[in-house]
């Protein structure tokens, strides 16, 4: 396999949801009512693109109103958003009240700090990692639109810029975003690159 050949990834944060809480795991729908916002990002994208969502519904269903006549791949449980445990569905400030000082570890020091029952993001990336490196082993020199989520997208950026956790998190990805990333070769420790970070077309 040639060292040259390069794989893009178009990652696409699903359609709002419009939660005042922490949504990981749980299965809550898109609003995807801005059908003018769906109908810009399925223009920006490339025309030839695979597409892949996680199989949460958010995910899924703003793929199906991204992706159209483009060929679709199976949904993929790797590519959900991070697992919050007991702090699914609860507000920051609930949570600050009952374990303030592992929630701001949490956010404010990311890395082996796991909510009750829910993943640290050391694990969430090792879980999205996998994921992106069989779908670009699988489809290696195609365009990639991969529909997911907020923590999912901040971990291939972390990735493609060499970046710690703390600075992956200060990045914003906005609802119905596009961010893209490169890779080339085949060495998952380098040949990672980083184009535009939270497009809205």
């Amino acid at each position: 396999m040639s060292d040259d050949i390069i794989t893009r990834l178009f990652l696409v944060r699903h359609g709002p949801t419009h939660a005042k809480s922490m949504v990981g795991w749980s299965d809550i729908p898109a609003d995807l009512s801005d059908t003018a916002a769906l109908d810009r990002l399925h223009g920006y994208l490339p025309e030839e693109a695979l597409v892949i969502s996680s199989d949460l519904c958010r995910a899924r269903d703003t793929a199906t109103a991204i992706g159209r006549n483009r060929r679709r791949l199976d949904d993929h449980p790797d590519l959900r958003e991070i697992h919050f445990g007991a702090w699914e569905l609860r507000s920051w400030s609930e949570i600050d009240a009952e374990d303030p000082e592992r929630i701001r570890a949490y956010w404010e020091s990311p890395g082996d700090v796991t909510p009750p029952g829910g993943e640290s993001w050391n694990q969430v990336c090792a879980r999205v990692n996998g994921a992106i490196n069989g779908l670009i082993d699988a489809h290696r020199g195609r365009d990639l639109i991969v529909v997911g989520h907020f923590g999912q997208i901040l971990t291939q950026i972390q990735r493609a810029e060499q970046l710690t956790a703390e600075e992956a998190f200060s990045h914003r990805i906005d609802n119905l975003s596009v961010t893209e990333i490169t890779h080339q070769g085949t060495d998952w420790d380098q040949g990672w690159g980083c184009g535009e970070i939270n497009h809205i077309p």
